[in-house]
C-alpha cells in the first residue's frame, strides 16, 4: 500500500480508528503525535475523532559518527531505551553513549518548549490515548513513547500508524491495548517509500497544527 501523502494517510487511519473504537473509548480521549512526521497524520485523526491533539517528543539516539542511524530513543526524563540487537551488531556499549544521550535529551527539552510555548503536557491518566506516527519500521521510538505513556496510567493505550513492518507490529503488541495499522509489509523499507509525497515537516507547521482548535 502506498499513500499519496501524510494527510491522506491520516484520513484513512481515522476511518479505521472510528471502525475499531466506540463512543465510550473516545470519551476524554487525546491524540498524541510523534513529531515531526506524525503531526499532520495526527491532526487529521484528531479532527475526525473530534478529540484534542498534542505532541509527545521522543528523540532518537544515533550511532557515534553516524547519527542518522538510530540505535535508541528517549522520552521526557525517562532512561534511554536501546535496540539491544542493533547494539550487539555494531559492537556498541550503551554505557559509552553518554554524550549522545545528553545531546538528544537537551534537544528534546528544546523541542518541547518550542512546540508547547508554555502549555503543560496533557494529563493522560485514566484517559484513552492514541499515539500517532507516520510509520514504524524498527519500533524503538514508538516503544520508548509507549512505555513512557504506560507509566502515566492511561485507561486505554492505542498505537495508530499507517504502516508498520510485520515483525515490529508483533513486537509492539505487548506495549499497547490496541494497534491500528493500515499496512503491515513483510519487509522493512525506508518510510518515504510508502508515500508518494514525503515532505519534511517544519517546526512552524507543527506549531500551527497545535494552534488549530480541537475539542478539549
Amino acid at each position: 500500500m502506498r499513500f499519496h501523502n501524510r494527510r491522506q494517510a491520516g484520513r484513512e487511519l481515522a476511518e479505521r480508528l472510528l471502525e475499531r473504537m466506540g463512543g465510550d473509548d473516545l470519551a476524554q480521549a487525546v491524540v498524541l503525535a510523534l513529531p515531526r512526521g506524525g503531526v499532520p497524520i495526527a491532526a487529521e485523526v484528531a479532527r475526525a475523532l473530534r478529540v484534542s491533539l498534542d505532541v509527545l517528543v521522543v528523540r532518537t539516539i544515533g550511532v557515534p559518527g553516524a547519527p542518522e542511524v538510530g540505535i535508541g530513543a528517549i522520552a521526557d526524563d525517562e532512561p534511554p531505551l536501546f535496540d539491544s540487537v542493533g547494539l550487539a551488531a555494531m559492537h556498541l556499549d550503551e554505557h559509552k553513549l553518554g554524550s549522545e544521550i545528553a545531546g538528544e535529551r537537551a534537544a528534546l527539552y528544546r523541542s518541547e518548549g518550542f512546540y508547547r510555548a508554555g502549555r503543560p503536557a496533557p494529563h493522560v491518566a485514566g484517559r484513552t490515548v492514541v499515539l500517532v506516527d507516520d510509520g514504524s519500521s524498527v519500533g524503538i521510538t514508538a516503544r520508548a513513547a509507549l512505555r513512557h505513556l504506560r507509566r502515566q496510567g492511561p485507561a486505554y493505550l492505542v498505537l495508530a500508524v499507517p504502516v508498520c513492518s510485520r515483525d515490529t507490529a508483533r513486537a509492539l503488541r505487548g506495549d499497547v491495548d490496541a494497534l491500528v495499522c493500515l499496512d503491515q509489509p513483510a519487509h522493512r523499507m525506508p518510510m518515504g517509500e510508502h508515500y508518494a509525497e514525503f515532505e519534511q515537516i517544519t517546526d512552524q507547521e507543527i506549531q500551527e497544527a497545535l494552534r488549530q482548535p480541537h475539542p478539549a
